[in-house]
């Protein structure tokens, strides 16, 4: 049987592969499909990258309380991220232009698009970037995806020792 330690390790670091996954498909969407990503977008792409780094660093530590510690900050940013999907979908989809919103503001400031233009660099308003995947809106797939992380998170932060 698998200890709670080892178990949390397995979570961790299934959650940092489906954030990069996450990344991975939104590159393959952008440069092969050429669904140009917006403001939002790109903030979306940090969070994941962010939280798949902190799994990471949660899964090589076994000490509970700083495991405890990265999952509550993984909660709080896959939080974030479900309500940029959500602000995404439901105010700045119908939007002709995402400038000067939170989301652009916030790649302009830490000054992501100019760090590595093909993954971070936005190249669509926000309504342009409003598109359908299996007719479901590309926010919502990635708002799904954040509730699973909103649920992983927790169970890293309620696990016994």
């Amino acid at each position: 049987m698998a200890t709670p330690a080892s178990a949390t390790s397995r979570l961790l670091l299934a959650m940092a592969a489906l954030c990069v996954a996450a990344v991975g498909i939104a590159l393959v969407s952008q440069h092969v499909f050429d669904m140009q990503p917006c403001p939002w977008c790109i903030l979306q792409r940090v969070i994941y990258l962010a939280i798949a780094l902190l799994c990471l660093i949660g899964a090589a530590v076994s000490a509970p309380l700083p495991r405890r510690g990265i999952g509550v900050l993984t909660l709080l940013l896959a939080l974030s991220g479900g309500a940029s999907a959500l602000y995404q979908h439901l105010v700045a989809s119908k939007s002709p232009s995402c400038n000067l919103t939170f989301a652009d503001k916030v790649i302009s400031a830490l000054g992501l698009d100019g760090v590595f233009p093909p993954l971070l660099q936005v190249t669509a308003n926000c309504s342009d970037a409003a598109v359908s995947v299996l007719g479901v809106p590309y926010a919502y797939w990635s708002l799904a995806l954040f509730i699973a992380i909103v649920v992983a998170s927790s169970r890293v932060v309620l696990s016994p020792r």
